[in-house]
């Protein structure tokens, strides 16, 4: 627990460090990132320890973002103001998000691999066609606004916005992953990773697979409805075609590519969907194309590029990106055995 906190102390120093000395777009970026993460680390608690495979976290994404829209058009339109406001529509929409994924969870714990696969998958589809349905609540496609207050006046009149975002986002994240590495190495982290390495003996060990399964989904999609109402935070912004069912390959696709099963894994594969879109628009800029085919093609690209990469990183390191790092440090870090006497 204390080693917990030193890092996450530690790493809220570097971020405010770190926030006076970037651009404000890349305060933006490394915010948005810090959102990402929270839902990949879900999905890492989820798949990576638990080993159940999800593809509708991006529908749980969607949750927390339109609680928290709702939420703060609730308050503004009561004309209620304070600085408590944004923590208590956080707080709702990981509550929304953990009821969903509790619903969720119960049906995925009577099921197995494909079927798991096609339960969460109709989740992803479902959640953001309900958004369109009931338009008069959630504005269609269009979506809601997500009205936020400016940063404190007691940071100055000048204070950049972007600035402002990183550090509440960062606060939530950075508290969120201090629970979650609390939880990896309590009783509960271990239980959930003798589920997933062999149900038979979890059980007859005690442990009851069903509730320990549902309690996973339930971490995991309040996670992913915190990073979904942090984007929606930072966009101000939220509507369905945020939260397609690609999110959701992406989300899975990039816990892969970090590493499963390893936070620090969450936050290679936070990175990855935030670069990604730069690449994508860094390489179509290359290409000499027309309009039409150009936008099909920047559509289209990140997936193929995720694709890419996972079959490479899969070749190259079957541990993810913190798994070949880790076999590196081991290797450079390991004396080398001297001879032996005669």
């Amino acid at each position: 627990m204390l080693r917990h906190l030193g890092l996450a102390a530690v790493a809220a120093l570097l971020l405010v460090a770190a926030s006076y000395g970037l651009e404000p777009f890349r305060n933006f970026q490394l915010a948005t990132v810090a959102a990402y993460l929270c839902a990949t680390a879900g999905l890492t608690v989820l798949t990576g320890l638990n080993g159940q495979l999800s593809l509708g976290h991006g529908a749980l994404m969607a949750t927390g973002a339109y609680t928290v829209a709702l939420c703060q058009n609730a308050f503004a339109d009561a004309g209620i103001t304070g600085g408590w406001l944004l923590p208590v529509s956080l707080g709702a929409a990981v509550l929304a998000a953990l009821a969903v994924g509790a619903v969720v969870g119960v049906a995925a714990a009577r099921l197995r691999g494909p079927y798991l696969a096609g339960v969460t998958l109709a989740v992803a589809v479902v959640v953001p066609a309900l958004t369109v349905t009931f338009d008069g609540v959630f504005n269609g496609e269009q979506g809601l606004a997500v009205p936020v207050e400016p940063p404190p006046a007691a940071l100055g009149v000048y204070f950049p916005y972007e600035r402002w975002q990183l550090w509440v986002t960062a606060a939530a994240t950075l508290l969120a992953l201090l629970l979650l590495a609390n939880l990896v190495r309590s009783r509960y982290g271990r239980t959930f990773r003798a589920v997933r390495d062999d149900e038979v003996a979890a059980r007859l060990a005690g442990i009851h697979v069903a509730r320990t399964q549902v309690l996973a989904f339930v971490v995991s999609a309040a996670g992913a409805g915190l990073g979904g109402a942090l984007l929606a935070v930072l966009a101000q912004s939220v509507s369905p075609g945020a939260f397609s069912l690609t999110l959701s390959l992406f989300l899975l696709m990039a816990v892969v590519i970090g590493g499963l099963g390893s936070l620090a894994g969450a936050a290679w594969g936070a990175v990855l969907l935030v670069a990604l879109p730069d690449v994508t628009h860094a390489v179509t800029e290359q290409l000499t194309l027309s309009p039409a085919v150009a936008q099909r093609v920047e559509g289209n690209l990140p997936l193929a590029i995720f694709g890419l990469t996972l079959v490479v990183v899969m070749i190259a390191a079957p541990g993810g990106v913190q798994g070949l790092l880790s076999r590196l440090t081991r290797a450079f870090s390991a004396r080398p055995a001297g001879r032996r006497r005669p």
